[in-house]
């Protein structure tokens, strides 16, 4: 009898001891390769060029209810996207900054429960310090400094996450401005994972990513943020984009649309389509903006949907169809 006992006994702890470590362990980021930066591309484990393709929700405080495991896994399989970008705004109505604790606290675990639905459909995912009214990241660089130790520390063992450490700086804020910030930020995201991907924003709205290719932050793994608007932007921006790709910049196109640069108005198609062609010739990463049903031409879901996964073609908006078409063309 006691042989028996001493036997359960030790085959419970097991199953104790392998629980824990399962809770600990990286179970849901070791599907994917670890990605890293050569020269101006992101590349594989193999050291084969990756091309992400995704979209970005908006803002979490808002419209949390995308983030769910039914709605990442669809449009894994049948928008055919391989990322998704999880947008917490920092400074507009109950931002990250501004919401206080308890909010703080409730946007953590979106992101964690974003990171771990990403994971389990197979997709990479961007958690974007979204800034935008508060315009120069510098604004609060100590709580960002904060986030992304606390995020690295949490998901250092998953190979899907990158960081996207400053949406858009605008109003005036010098590149020297944001590269100061950012060196403070990677210091501390690369203090807890030293080989994360991570993206810095540009100034003017990630536009003037020429600037950043004249005295980029130093470091591995590190790219730089292009963000268009085909209704407003168009041949100049790509000009622009290719001047810093010959200087040696990587670029990722962490947001984009074909609306104007509002987030509303006309789409033109023609030239997103020009966009497109850039994009892919060039094998840069591309975010579409936003998984949302807000009442705007960049929304991809119709505002009278209020299906949060499994969306019909004629729940989407034109510019969520026309993208959908992208991503399965690719």
């Amino acid at each position: 009898m006691k042989k028996i006992r001493i036997r359960k006994f030790f085959i419970c702890l097991l199953a104790v001891l392998c629980i824990t470590a399962s809770d600990c362990m990286p179970v849901y980021g070791a599907k994917l390769p670890a990605l890293k930066v050569k020269g101006t591309q992101l590349v594989n484990d193999k050291g084969k060029t990756v091309q992400l393709r995704g979209v970005s929700t908006h803002g979490l405080s808002w419209y949390p209810q995308y983030v769910n495991q039914k709605a990442f896994s669809w449009m894994k399989k049948n928008w055919k996207i391989n990322t998704v970008r999880l947008a917490m705004y920092t400074s507009e109505y109950n931002g990250y900054c501004t919401g206080g604790k308890a909010n703080r606290k409730m946007l953590e675990k979106r992101i964690d429960q974003g990171v771990k639905c990403a994971a389990k459909a197979g997709l990479y995912v961007i958690i974007d310090w979204h800034i935008l009214s508060d315009g120069n990241p510098g604004t609060y660089e100590k709580e960002a400094v904060a986030f992304f130790k606390k995020m690295a520390s949490k998901y250092k063992n998953y190979t899907n996450v990158i960081y996207e450490i400053c949406n858009e700086p605008n109003g005036g804020t010098s590149w020297s401005d944001i590269r100061t910030y950012a060196g403070k930020v990677v210091k501390a995201i690369r203090s807890r994972d030293k080989d994360a991907v991570i993206l810095i924003g540009t100034p003017n709205w990630s536009q003037d990513v020429e600037l950043a290719a004249q005295n980029p932050v130093r470091g591995k793994n590190l790219m730089y943020t292009l963000h268009f608007y085909a209704g407003t932007h168009g041949e100049y921006l790509r000009q622009k984009a290719q001047a810093a790709l010959d200087q040696g910049l990587p670029l990722f196109v962490s947001e984009f649309g074909i609306s104007d640069a509002s987030g509303n108005g006309a789409l033109n198609k023609s030239e997103g389509s020009r966009w497109m062609k850039f994009l892919n010739r060039n094998k840069i990463s591309y975010v579409g903006w936003n998984l949302s049903n807000k009442g705007e031409s960049s929304a991809l879901i119709k505002s009278d949907c209020s299906n949060t996964s499994g969306w019909k073609n004629k729940e989407l908006t034109p510019w969520g169809n026309w993208l959908v078409k992208q991503f399965r063309q690719k």
